[in-house]
């Protein structure tokens, strides 16, 4: 599946890689609704559609759900690569599908999970290893044939996301960055309402906890909601003043 926006872009400035459709939203929906706003083009890749889970009775179904909620926080372009819900594992031809789409679309940031989720899918922690290995065989020379004769391309900077459902990290964890959602925290939490499949009635109260880290996290940061991100390596800046002040 492939859900273009308007014209498909030669080039996307960040993409958002989950396992399932609605990883993305719940983690950072709140984060790409913003730079979509701020004039960056931004991309979700799903590894899986997601399916089968107990309320939906079609992949097709969880696929419109996915393109609703891609509309809603307004990102250019989403793609679900089609590998097995459940059965998702970290091997090379994963690996090299989504360092396919990264070569492609050329991004400067790529954000992915950063951690395992206890109790819940370990299809969350496959997709964090197939991102760090796509991320690195993307630049890869020497290896054209592997990705359809794409040129290499070498990702900026990589951030690590959280589920929204997951207590805040520790303040002053190495290398944490929050962004200011305080104007996409309403997009966020429509986005994830779009998935009616995965967030009955009975789960309304999914959207309450939603909130409620997002506006934690924000306060630990000095504004009304963020989401939290974890860098690979050390932030640098040329402008110390504007980045500690979040500007």
């Amino acid at each position: 599946m492939t859900t273009n926006l308007g014209s498909e872009p030669e080039t996307l400035d960040v993409i958002a890689v989950g396992a399932h459709p609605d990883d993305v939203e719940i983690a950072c929906g709140g984060t790409l609704a913003a730079l979509v706003l701020a004039g960056y083009r931004v991309g979700i890749i799903d590894l899986t559609d997601g399916e089968p889970t107990p309320l939906c009775s079609s992949p097709d179904i969880r696929r419109e759900e996915a393109a609703t909620a891609a509309a809603v926080l307004g990102v250019h372009v989403r793609k679900i690569l089609g590998f097995s819900n459940r059965r998702l594992m970290d091997g090379f031809e994963e690996r090299v599908a989504l360092a396919t789409e990264l070569r492609r679309y050329r991004p400067k940031i790529v954000i992915g999970f950063g951690s395992k989720t206890p109790m819940a899918s370990p299809d969350h922690y496959q997709a964090m290893q197939i991102t760090d290995a796509a991320v690195f065989y993307s630049r890869l020379s020497k290896w054209d044939d592997y990705f359809g004769g794409l040129p290499v391309h070498t990702i900026e900077r990589q951030l690590y996301f959280r589920l929204s459902f997951e207590p805040a990290p520790a303040v002053g964890l190495d290398n944490s960055i929050t962004m200011d959602i305080s104007d996409t925290l309403e997009k966020k939490i429509e986005s994830i309402a779009c998935y009616k499949t995965q967030f009955p009635p009975a789960k309304a109260h999914i959207f309450d906890r939603v909130r409620g880290l997002a506006i934690a996290a924000g306060a630990a940061a000095h504004c009304r909601a963020g989401e939290t991100f974890v860098s690979v390596r050390a932030l640098c800046t040329r402008d110390l003043v504007k980045s500690v002040m979040g500007q």
